[in-house]
């Protein structure tokens, strides 16, 4: 080891610029996935620059030397496995860093659905004057699943444009800015009160699957699903299926998470009827880069004191106690 601390980052575009600046106070140094398994017996802190990666478990050994773990991301799914889980190591993630840019993206695409807005973009194409009467989205109803920071902002926005919002988390409760909070367990029979799903929940082991083909055929009729969460909180093949057969109670859905990404160009969800595909850019701003930065550089600030690390994941959990 070296006298100061080495920490590693894992990127496959080189060293960020937003962290280079750090060399003067730390042993630097990035990492592929490749390199990851030597770099893992060296450093201090590892920063998942690429958090996306699910390289940290096949590169993992009892050589290992990180002490902390820091996932630039809200989901830290991808990266925990037993070993880890087991080990003194901290995980902290970025919580808070992308709450208003998915409840602005979620906005987005409601407004999308209710004014038809894709519509009116392909019959421009075709230069079809078609006069329409789109719905308004006040008072409609919205299940929002999720109750941590993302789910509350969305929430506020939604409730802001006039929508009547609930909220679904792990048990019932009584929140003071969500108001009543449905358990998971009571959404076959409540799923069908609401025009608007909007999925946001952690992808643990309890939330894998949780919208499957039973929850999609009790939703409302004309009803609308949004996925900003992780894929696999979703059936794809039931909601493909339901879809392209215009037989279920959907009217459309929006994802931006899918089982695998990127989206293969060959996959049959580019061309399902009534699915708007986006890659995995709801929470992706302009700036959002800069500000994970700021938030991993607070964090290491305190690392470096000794001080307490903030959005410290319980990895047991698989997320912040508190925050869903």
């Amino acid at each position: 080891m070296s006298e100061k601390p080495r920490v590693a980052v894992l990127s496959r575009a080189g060293m960020p610029d937003q962290i280079a600046h750090l060399d003067d106070r730390v042993d630097l140094a990035v990492c592929t996935e490749e390199s990851l398994a030597d770099e893992l017996t060296r450093c201090d802190v590892l920063l998942l620059w690429d958090f996306f990666s699910r390289a940290v478990r096949p590169s993992w050994s009892d050589r290992a030397t990180v002490r902390w773990i820091h996932v630039p991301a809200a989901g830290v799914d991808k990266m925990l496995f037993d070993e880890l889980i087991d080990s003194d190591v901290v995980v902290t993630n970025a919580r808070g860093t992308f709450d208003r840019p998915i409840a602005e993206y979620v906005l987005g695409l409601v407004l999308r659905h209710y004014k038809q807005f894709g519509l009116t973009q392909r019959l421009q194409e075709t230069r079809d004057w078609r006069h329409r009467e789109p719905r308004t989205i006040a008072g409609s109803t919205a299940l929002v699943i999720g109750t941590g920071p993302i789910g509350r902002a969305t929430a506020a926005l939604l409730r802001a444009a006039g929508m009547r919002v609930t909220a679904s988390g792990r048990t019932r409760r009584e929140d003071p800015e969500l108001g009543t909070v449905l358990a998971t367990e009571e959404l076959p029979e409540q799923i069908g009160d609401f025009d608007v799903i909007v999925l946001l929940a952690p992808l643990t082991d309890q939330t894998r699957g949780l919208m499957s083909a039973d929850l999609l055929a009790r939703m409302r009729r004309g009803s609308y699903l949004i996925n900003v969460g992780r894929g696999e909180l979703l059936d794809q093949d039931a909601l493909e299926a339901m879809l392209r057969s215009g037989s279920g109670p959907l009217a459309g859905a929006a994802l931006d998470a899918f089982d695998d990404e990127p989206l293969a160009p060959d996959s049959s969800l580019w061309t399902v009827p009534g699915l708007f595909v986006s890659p995995h850019m709801s929470g992706d701003d302009v700036g959002w880069r800069d500000r994970l930065a700021v938030q991993f550089i607070d964090n290491l600030d305190r690392w470096l004191a000794g001080e307490p690390l903030v959005n410290v994941v319980d990895k047991h959990l698989g997320y912040i106690p508190g925050a869903t």
